[in-house]
């Protein structure tokens, strides 16, 4: 498989654990001392830091097994990425590519079933966030592994007050 390629999987694989809230399918892309950084738009062409960076592969499995709000009842997440722009030199790489999270919640079947008149997907799916997503990336050990993830996002973010 071509390097461009495989490192089209590591992204795939990364929204897929993201999306799983699977800890340990997630940390595993990345390298032990990698780190991962949350960015927020403030301005046209400016972003700027949100929160502290995770270090590693373990931190990140932490951050998703402790710090990712699990789904509810029927609900799901969903992301899509596009246009991805990879560079590769040698065991260095570079990714660039956008990204949009979609809520997914279905409605709960009724107790005596759907009606009769029911038809196609029952539920709702709404966009909630989108950005870039922007990483350097090493060959380890024969293996692509990110290295420095930036997570572009296009809009201000909050936490919940006893979590600042």
């Amino acid at each position: 498989m071509r390097d461009e390629r495989e490192i089209q999987q590591i992204l795939a694989r990364y929204v897929r654990a993201t999306d799983r809230r699977d800890g340990t399918a997630q940390g595993a892309l990345f390298s032990d001392d990698a780190i991962v950084q949350l960015y927020v738009k403030t301005g046209p062409d400016r972003h700027e830091p949100f929160g502290e960076p995770i270090s590693g592969g373990a931190g990140v499995r932490y951050a998703v097994d402790h710090f990712m709000v699990p789904h509810p009842e029927g609900g799901s997440s969903h992301h899509t990425t596009s246009d991805h722009l990879i560079e590769v030199d040698g065991d260095r790489a570079h990714l660039n590519a956008q990204f949009v999270v979609f809520e997914v919640r279905a409605t709960p079947r009724p107790a005596d079933g759907w009606p009769a008149d029911a038809w196609g997907a029952q539920g709702t799916i709404r966009p909630i966030e989108s950005g870039y997503y922007d990483m350097d990336l090493e060959r380890v050990q024969g293996q692509w592994k990110i290295v420095h993830h930036r997570i572009l996002g296009d809009m201000p973010m909050v936490l919940p007050a006893g979590e600042r």
